[in-house]
């Protein structure tokens, strides 16, 4: 069997406690609590302190009792209730291992046995259980429940009962722990968060936290503890009993503790059975609910999470496991039914548990197939009986939430949901697996030679659907009327759907056509004979069923020729883009409306096509009509494409990138490190920058296309080019649809029109999104990196800051922003351009002051030029709100404004947080990938571009300038 796969994410229903514990913390606090409970006046029986060989400490009260000796019980209450099967076999009594009561043919005792099965050490026993006798004989009639159990147990240990100091404290911390859970972080009754007490504990524990507390019964630390839990714990709801004490009542620590008892059921060396002595231990067990705050409500939800995650964790091996599940469920189940008086908590963590178990269940019966088979076709029996009472369970206690009411229908909505996935994804893998097969052979593959794949197809879809009847509709006929009805209806439309592709192709009718043809048609019937036969006693006589199976032949000999009219017509209108649009002239002076004129005889021939093809007199327009839809759409996107690829290459934002990184980005620091990385590329690189003052390297970007095509404006008109494409195949659309609305569609709604008949330019539209946005990154980087070059990297800060500031640069740029406001009118296209330049401006800075070349050089008195030029950029794109949103500013120049402060400090500074910045990794600095001021690189280029003499020492120190320097 393959196993259900579980949620990827760690769950539990109970939730998760706010502090760091282990599960074996907990299971030793669990363990306490047990003890204490069991031994108590109010648990019962009271604990005696013996000693005898093999047992320092033990129970001895009189008559059957915690101490009584467990024995084989053949039959059990509790697992007759829960439909478990005894174990064959078993090693001992509980499955235990030897301890040194085994070892004298003792049986062991109810405490002997629960230490074991909790993993308790002899140790930690010896330890606790004497000290729990001293505690039970302190409360003179009072049960173990009017106490705050981890206070006195500080009371009774000090460290010297321990073997280690490192051992008292981590017991210490988790006593501490288990307070501020129980009594601060999730206690039973809230906390006010003014209360002195709450302030007073939570400050004693996070002070023990980092000075470990004195503890013992003269400690004055414990008695001031024990003042202040006291008054917290013994609060009290109205009517409820005053002598209670609220510690570990709390939701989730009570659950979770609780949760580590029950799992003390399942035997050690076979975790998948639970022992037999079952009954006797949960006698026991439940003597905690005091402490704890359980009732049998909560006992049976956590049963039901051990038992159900116990299964999961097992490898889902154990039917057994979850059919206990299942019908601890039906409790709860008549539970619910008998009283609507459910707690918050309880609701919450109830749901929360079904909701897990439902979606694990529907993950195998979405595709129950591949999880089931003959040999555990009753596993699937359970698991769907789970899922259908967890899903009705949710149903029933949240009738009143919308958003679970969404997620619910009836049952047999459901189980026809899975029997159709089921059968999608078992055609799937039969068409898959054939396909698989055929492209293995190194015969030519050809339309032709593959079509008797078809026929083989049509035999394993007939085979499934006689073992689908067979095995599986019988478990769920117990929840659907129709279960193989809605199975065969499945495979028929998908093969159907396959004889529809099969049919698009042929042009002549074939050997090999006709074969498939009668292979489809013989298989159609055989399906629908069995979808008859099991719909002969239902209510409508299976006639939903069979209507839902749409015969497969009506449509060859129309489609053949339709299909063969829309192909003339496309490859028509795509030879038309090839031949013309070369010719297009992308100028806004000589184009009307300031878009390419081309696009509008691609855009009528569409419309031409779409009109003459609602005129042939055919009956289906509409089963046929995504076939031309594709396929104009298809020769737009071509042009689409063409219009966009002819506008040039110039670095995107993408290759600005790339560029950066590795030209920039990739340092040799052996000279730093005192180590050398011998697999660093040879390329230019920090260190060849510092060199910058004897290396004459002037980084010049420079374009290859000089085109009149592509100019600025002329990039603007392929801009609105693409802007008319997306409103007039809107325009298409609303005809298309209107047009079938007129000739008697299934559906009359435009929104279902449009996804029933898949009525989408989808690739076109997408193309257009995909050109609009690729051009307006273009347009910024050309006009920032070419048209721009001479007043900016050519101009900008070229032999001082001082000198050659940024005003050129934002003159001729307003005036380019100004013409390109006047071509593009959709605001947020224009919206978008704007932003691209913007990117690229503040791109473009940081690459002047960080890779600017040897004329670039800046003291710290240019910090201030530097950054009253930025601002005056970021304010020409502001433009009094008229051009950028605040937003997209703040977004763009926010590196810049993150790199700006360290031009304006002291190079003693930037050299000391360059090395404390600087990792031995094999010779090489952390590399972020992107300049930022705390990244080590974009230090170094800062000194790099330092002009003086305490950064030039630096730089020919570590980077080993030539001595002429």
């Amino acid at each position: 069997m393959t196993p259900i796969p579980p949620s990827d994410e760690p769950f539990n229903p109970f939730g998760h406690l706010d502090l760091d514990l282990s599960d074996s913390e907990l299971r030793e606090t669990a363990y306490e609590i047990f003890v204490g409970a069991c031994g108590s006046p109010g648990g019962g029986r009271l604990l005696s302190y013996v000693s005898h060989s093999g047992r320092l400490f033990d129970w001895t009260p009189p008559g059957p009792s915690f101490q009584r000796s467990l024995t084989f019980s053949s039959g059990s209450k509790v697992k007759r209730s829960l439909g478990l099967n005894s174990p064959k076999k078993k090693k001992g009594p509980g499955s235990a291992p030897v301890s040194p009561v085994n070892k004298t043919n003792q049986h062991p005792t109810i405490g002997e046995m629960m230490r074991i099965q909790m993993k308790i050490s002899d140790e930690i026993d010896c330890r606790v259980r004497p000290a729990l006798l001293k505690i039970a004989s302190e409360l003179v009639g009072r049960r173990i429940e009017s106490i705050v159990l981890p206070v006195e147990l500080l009371h009774q240990f000090k460290a010297s009962d321990f073997q280690t100091q490192h051992e008292y404290n981590e017991w210490q911390r988790r006593q501490l722990k288990i307070l501020e859970l129980g009594l601060l972080l999730h206690p039973k009754i809230p906390l006010d968060k003014k209360d002195s007490s709450a302030q007073q504990l939570s400050k004693i524990i996070h002070t023990a936290y980092e000075h470990h507390m004195v503890t013992g019964k003269h400690s004055e630390e414990v008695k001031t503890l024990r003042g202040v839990t006291n008054q917290l714990a013994c609060r009290s709801f109205h009517g409820d009993d005053s002598e209670m004490c609220h510690w570990a009542d709390g939701i989730p620590l009570n659950l979770r503790l609780y949760q580590f008892l029950l799992e003390s059921l399942f035997d050690i060396e076979t975790p998948t059975i639970i022992i037999n002595e079952i009954d006797e231990m949960l006698e026991f067990i439940k003597r905690t609910w005091g402490i704890l705050g359980i009732n049998q409500r909560f006992h049976n939800l956590c049963f039901v999470w051990v038992l159900f995650d116990r299964f999961l964790s097992t490898g889902q091996v154990e039917n057994n496991l979850l059919l206990a599940c299942a019908n601890l469920l039906l409790e709860i189940k008549e539970d619910a039914d008998s009283d609507s008086g459910f707690s918050t908590q309880y609701s919450k963590i109830l749901n929360s548990t079904l909701m897990f178990i439902f979606k694990w269940a529907e993950k195998g019966l979405f595709g129950y197939r591949e999880f089931f088979y003959r040999g555990n076709v009753e596993l699937m029996h359970i698991v769907l009986s789970i899922g259908l009472l967890a899903d009705e369970l949710m149903v029933e206690k949240s009738s009143c939430d919308d958003d679970m009411r969404k997620i619910v229908y009836e049952t047999s909505g459901k189980v026809d949901t899975y029997i159709r996935s089921s059968m999608k994804m078992a055609f799937s893998q039969i068409r898959d697996k054939l396909m698989t097969s055929r492209k293995s052979t190194k015969r030519q593959q050809t339309n032709f030679n593959q079509l008797p794949a078809l026929c083989v197809i049509a035999q394993e879809i007939t085979d499934l659907a006689f073992t689908e009847k067979e095995i599986y509709s019988p478990i769920l006929a117990k929840h659907h009327p129709l279960p193989v009805g809605v199975a065969v209806a499945t495979l028929h439309s998908c093969f159907g759907q396959q004889v529809k592709a099969f049919i698009s192709n042929i042009t002549d009718l074939t050997p090999d056509v006709i074969q498939v043809l009668i292979a489809a048609d013989k298989m159609e019937k055989c399906l629908v004979q069995m979808a008859v036969e099991d719909s002969f006693d239902s209510e409508d006589g299976g006639k939903s069923i069979i209507q839902e199976m749409s015969p497969y032949e009506t449509e060859i000999v129309i489609g053949d020729l339709v299909k063969s009219w829309i192909q003339t017509r496309v490859e028509r209108l795509t030879q038309w883009v090839h031949s013309n649009l070369k010719k297009e002239v992308w100028n806004p002076k000589v184009n009307q409306g300031q878009f390419g004129q081309s696009v509008v005889e691609v855009l009528r021939t569409i419309s031409e096509t779409l009109e003459a093809y609602f005129l042939l007199p055919i009956p289906l327009h509409a089963a046929l009509l995504p076939d031309l839809i594709n396929g104009l759409d298809k020769s737009l996107q071509d042009y689409i494409f063409k219009a966009k690829s002819t506008s040039g290459k110039y670095f995107l934002p993408k290759h600005f990138n790339l560029y950066i990184q590795f030209m920039f980005l990739t340092i040799s620091f052996h000279h730093l490190t005192g180590s050398r990385n011998k697999f660093l590329p040879k390329i230019p690189s920090l260190s060849q920058m510092a060199e910058n003052r004897t290396t004459k390297d002037n980084y010049d970007y420079d374009y290859d296309d000089d085109d009149d095509s592509c100019g600025i404006l002329q990039l603007c008109v392929r801009v609105n080019t693409f802007i008319y494409i997306r409103k007039e195949l809107q325009i298409f659309q609303e005809r298309v649809v209107a047009q079938l609305s007129s000739t008697g569609s299934r559906t009359t709604d435009k929104g279902n029109i449009v996804n029933y008949y898949k009525i989408s330019f989808n690739l076109s539209l997408t193309a257009c999104e995909d050109g609009i946005q690729e051009l307006c990154e273009v347009t910024g980087y050309k006009l920032v990196f070419h048209e721009l070059n001479h007043v900016f990297w050519k101009g900008l800060y070229i032999d001082g800051a001082s000198s050659s500031r940024i005003e050129p640069f934002l003159e001729e740029l307003e005036e380019n922003l100004e013409k390109i406001t006047g071509i593009v009118h959709d605001d947020s296209v224009r919206t978008r351009v704007i932003t691209e330049i913007m990117r690229a401006s503040c791109d473009g800075f940081l690459l002047v002051l960080l890779a600017g070349g040897h004329s670039r050089n800046f003291t710290l008195q240019d910090s201030f030029n530097i950054q009253e030029d930025f601002h005056l950029l970021v304010d020409l794109f502001w433009s009094h709100g008229d051009r950028l949103p605040t937003e997209l500013i703040s977004k763009f120049s926010a590196p810049v404004e993150g790199i700006l402060p360290l031009f304006a400090t002291d190079t003693e500074t930037l050299i000391q947080q360059c090395k404390a910045l600087a990792v031995d990794k094999g010779g090489r600095l952390p590399e972020s990938g992107e300049w930022d001021r705390n990244d080590p690189n974009t230090i170094l280029r800062v000194l790099c571009h330092r002009d003086d003499r305490v950064a030039f020492k630096f730089l020919k120190n570590n980077f080993h300038l030539p001595k002429n320097v």
